[in-house]
């Protein structure tokens, strides 16, 4: 019985080197080859891991190189690769192939060639927003053309398979400019791959709607249109980073992801809001609380668990009612939807002695009418624990209020400084007099 071919039995260049650089190990090129015809390969194993597909367009590339380079000496031409070791130099966005490079993606979404994945979502975007053919309505033939151009260059480029035969053979090589052999079958993203027998596979692309790039990035079909319904992707998940990795036949299986474009199209889930209580001496000191969710998570395979988590909230001096604390994406994992955020609402307990007013305290005191026309002393302890003592000089009538200066709550931007503390009064007035008192009243009181 024969043993089926284990990731022992490929070099291991390939373990360790990324894709790109694979093509330049010629000497394991019929290492490579080898394994593909081997007979120890499952056929199982043969159709369903995606090594293989790479692998033979690793060997395709090599061999067309070869071919051009022996045709190129053959008209006298000196190879691109002896020109690179002479120290031809190539500028930032500018191609590093030959002339006959066609189309340049990289000029038209206007980054360098160094540009990471991000650098072209922000380019797109940009670029789309500004020559869709619906915002251009007096230009609209030249905004349809440019608008074509923008999506299929970042169709090409935040794909790293496209991008790489892009970087070396160009529009041409990329849409199959060198005659492929007979026969061929479609493959993901607009790619199609053609197979002759057991020979090489060679890669062509097929530009996608522009239209259909768009709604899927932007999640509409037009800058002023409304939400398109969920249209599936049509294109080919890319290989996770790890399809290169230590684990070969066991990480790249559960490797897959989706494209940028794709996951644009998710759904956020609405916020989960929760009130915060806090005491008027939290607002006023500022403090520390621990919050505990329970929250479901996905692991690789889809499948959900339960976990609880403690969410710290630093509650900070003179914050109010209604101020908003958010914890993005800690709500329930869901399969194609982007977490809810945890919002927490502050919200204000009563207080036995004071009422907030902005940044302003407010203190009712009880008095007596006597306490009201002779005088009275205050003595209050305030919300950080200091006791205050405040006289009362002035004649309390209805309405009067006594102002302390700076003993009101923390301003939120400025903590150092603060409101002022507004005491008011509820005068206490007597249900009767006897006539002794009426009269000493009206001598103490004339008219």
């Amino acid at each position: 019985m024969r043993s089926h071919v284990s990731s022992a039995s490929l070099p291991p260049v390939l373990l360790s080197r990324p894709f790109s650089n694979l093509r330049h190990s010629s000497r394991l090129l019929p290492r490579f080859a080898s394994i593909l015809s081997s007979s120890s390969i499952s056929p199982s194993l043969r159709s369903s891991h995606p090594i293989f597909p790479l692998l033979k367009l690793t060997i395709s590339i090599s061999q067309l190189e070869n071919t051009e380079t022996k045709r190129r000496r053959g008209e006298g031409q000196e190879p691109e690769e002896s020109k690179k070791k002479k120290g031809t130099r190539t500028e930032a966005g500018s191609s590093s192939s030959s002339s006959g490079m066609g189309i340049d993606y990289y000029k038209i979404l206007q980054v360098d060639r160094n540009a990471k994945d991000d650098d072209m979502k922000k380019a797109y975007r940009k670029l789309a927003m500004k020559w869709h053919p619906d915002k251009n309505p007096n230009n609209k033939k030249e905004a349809e053309a440019k608008f074509k151009q923008i999506s299929e260059a970042y169709e090409v480029l935040s794909d790293p398979q496209k991008r790489a035969v892009y970087d070396q053979y160009g529009e041409e090589g990329l849409k199959g400019g060198v005659p492929p052999p007979a026969g061929g079958g479609a493959g993901p993203g607009g790619a199609t791959f053609f197979t002759s027998g057991d020979g090489p596979t060679v890669f062509r692309f097929n530009p996608r709607n522009a239209d259909d790039i768009f709604s899927e990035f932007f999640g509409f079909s037009s800058p002023f249109g409304g939400v398109v319904g969920g249209t599936g992707m049509r294109g080919g998940s890319r290989f996770s980073n790890s399809m290169f990795g230590d684990d070969l036949f066991g990480s790249s299986f559960g490797g897959m992801r989706e494209s940028p474009m794709e996951s644009q199209r998710q759904q956020k889930a609405p916020p989960i809001e929760n009130k915060l209580p806090c005491t008027l001496e939290d607002l006023y000191k500022g403090t520390t609380k621990k919050m505990k969710i329970s929250r479901e998570i996905a692991d690789i395979s889809g499948k959900t668990m339960t976990v609880e988590e403690i969410l710290t909230i630093d509650i900070k001096p003179g914050w109010k009612k209604g101020t908003k604390i958010t914890f993005p994406e800690k709500g329930n994992e869901q399969h194609n939807v982007i977490p809810a955020d945890i919002v927490f609402i502050v919200d204000e307990k009563p207080h036995d002695s004071f009422k907030r007013d902005g940044n302003d305290l407010i203190l009712t005191q009880k008095i007596s009418l006597a306490e009201a026309l002779t005088g009275y002393t205050v003595h209050l302890k305030t919300l950080d624990g200091r006791t205050l003592t405040i006289p009362i000089n002035s004649i309390v009538h209805p309405g009067y209020e006594e102002v302390v200066p700076r003993e009101g709550m923390p301003i939120p931007k400025d903590p150092s400084k603060k409101g002022n503390l507004r005491i008011k009064f509820d005068i206490k007035f007597p249900a009767r007099l006897t006539p002794e008192q009426k009269a000493g009243i009206k001598k103490l009181l004339p008219p």
